[in-house]
């Protein structure tokens, strides 16, 4: 099981966070308890057990409700039971990762082996591509990497985006975490259709430089500058600008003598930039 609770640093003792988490699993144990439930289980007074559930109940672990009465009510309102939200449960390790392979197993198996495996993933990125596509369209084309960095991070993926580093010329955008890495190490397709999301979202060719499934501590993807792109896809170079035309000679006309400093001036300039013979 995960710690559970963000209460400040001075409160998370070990034993404190040690009880806490006693609580939670107290209660996925034994369904919605009520605090007498829990302090005579854990052998904590009720006030005790009160504020842990106060901390859980604010960071959206447990939630209080009344219990259920099966048969005829007694007089009075029942007793206020504590029941895990699904935050609480997510604390607890889960067999998602498992489904998913397995899921996706299936898929190649039965479905078209590799390409049935990229459609889905290409699939499930453009199923999620709304909130991406209108976070980087409001965005200014130089802060688009750090608007698609905010909208990964409210889908859990931690990511932010800064400069490349030296001599590269663009931007990193980095994922410190993989929501769904597991099953990307046994199916790249999922990174291969992100990767492809994210060259159309921003309208340039990406490189993917390292991956969390591949054991990297940190998924990272290079978005070159606009200009850098340009050349890399093979864009023509600008015009050059046409020379200055000679004045047409006349008829009978001698050829003026060039100056020796003028002559030496035409030639210092044709050579500019040669190193001496």
């Amino acid at each position: 099981m995960k710690n559970v609770g963000e209460a400040p640093q001075e409160e998370l003792a070990t034993g404190e966070r040690s009880t806490r988490n006693r609580v939670v699993r107290s209660v996925l144990d034994h369904g919605p308890s009520t605090v007498s439930d829990l302090a005579q289980r854990l052998g904590l007074t009720q006030a005790a057990v009160r504020r842990h559930l106060d901390a859980l109940a604010a960071d959206g672990i447990v939630e209080a409700r009344e219990r259920r009465v099966y048969g005829a009510r007694t007089r009075g309102r029942p007793a206020k039971v504590f029941a895990l939200t699904d935050c609480g449960r997510d604390a607890f390790d889960q067999s998602y990762d498992e489904l998913a392979v397995d899921a996706l197993r299936w898929i190649g198996e039965r479905e078209g082996g590799d390409e049935a495996i990229a459609a889905f993933a290409r699939a499930r990125i453009a199923a999620q591509a709304g909130s991406y596509r209108e976070a980087v369209a409001a965005a200014a084309p130089e802060e688009r990497a750090q608007a698609l960095a905010r909208a990964l991070t409210a889908d859990g993926y931690a990511a932010t985006a800064r400069s490349a580093p030296h001599p590269q010329q663009g931007e990193q955008l980095c994922q410190h975490h993989c929501p769904v890495a597991h099953a990307a190490e046994r199916f790249p397709q999922l990174c291969e259709a992100e990767t492809e999301f994210f060259a159309e979202l921003l309208g340039t060719h990406v490189q993917r430089l390292a991956t969390i499934a591949h054991g990297d501590g940190v998924c990272t993807t290079f978005i070159p500058n606009s200009s850098t792109a340009s050349r890399a896809s093979g864009a023509s170079p600008p015009p050059k600008s046409p020379e200055p035309s000679k004045p047409p000679r006349t008829s009978g006309t001698k050829p003026e003598k060039s100056s020796p400093h003028i002559h030496n001036a035409t030639a210092s300039a044709s050579t500019a930039g040669r190193n001496p013979a």
